[in-house]
């Protein structure tokens, strides 16, 4: 019992690592005080710059990766739930996410969103869907420039493809449905300004009152590649 409620509290001491705070700090800059405020990849690429963010977005995905893929290892089937490592998995990226959201070395602070963290809980349990999901993000972000669209579009498509590959009754699934939830929760701010026309675009500020233009050919581009995600999860199934 004592090694599985260690590796929970190092999934969530892992996920505590604040990697955009420290990448702001390197540079004399408190991201919770510029940009959106948030502890995130995207808001270190908008105040630091692409290549910054892009670094802590790869440490963000891999503090969820790790404790999914090397703590069930650690434990003992007869002391996992359910007897099944995949549940304790779970488990561990959950905490893992948790820390992401609110720090203990930030004194439980706010941090980022999650959804960096969580897709790489999910690329150890599930690599090909989340890998579609994630080209689905990169398509949605390059097409519309809204960040917190391609995050709601990539939560939406990955409990789908699961549904597809894995089953309804799968535990990867059902999770999948709960951080989906949680993400849109997380983006409640994101989806009030993406429906009044004032979100800020990937490098661009949104002007008050002025209305997002329409872009008929990214949204066929987003359609496209939505059901191909799908077929592709379908062949896999």
């Amino acid at each position: 019992m004592l090694i599985f409620a260690a590796c929970l509290a190092a999934s969530y001491c892992l996920g505590s690592i604040p990697a955009a705070y420290i990448a702001g700090k390197s540079r004399g800059i408190d991201l919770r005080k510029h940009g959106s405020g948030n502890l995130g990849a995207t808001n270190v690429m908008r105040v630091l710059g692409t290549k910054v963010g892009l670094l802590v977005f790869a440490f963000d995905m891999a503090k969820g990766a790790a404790p999914v893929l090397l703590f069930p290892r650690l434990v003992q089937a007869s002391m996992l739930p359910f007897g099944d490592p995949v549940w304790f998995a779970i488990l561990c990226g959950a905490f893992a996410i948790a820390g992401h959201t609110r720090p203990v070395f930030l004194g439980f602070g706010k941090g980022g969103k999650g959804v960096a963290t969580a897709a790489g809980v999910f690329l150890a349990l599930a690599p090909v869907q989340t890998l579609l999901a994630l080209v689905v993000f990169a398509v949605v972000l390059l097409s519309s420039g809204y960040v917190s669209l391609g995050s709601l579009t990539s939560a939406t498509i990955l409990p789908l493809l699961l549904a597809i590959t894995v089953g309804l009754r799968s535990p990867v699934f059902l999770v999948s449905i709960a951080i989906a939830l949680f993400v849109f929760w997380t983006h409640r701010a994101n989806i009030v300004r993406l429906r009044n026309g004032e979100e800020n675009r990937f490098g661009k500020r949104a002007t008050a009152g002025s209305a997002a233009p329409k872009r008929p050919a990214a949204t066929l581009a987003i359609a496209l590649v939505i059901v191909l995600a799908v077929l592709i999860a379908a062949r896999f199934a």
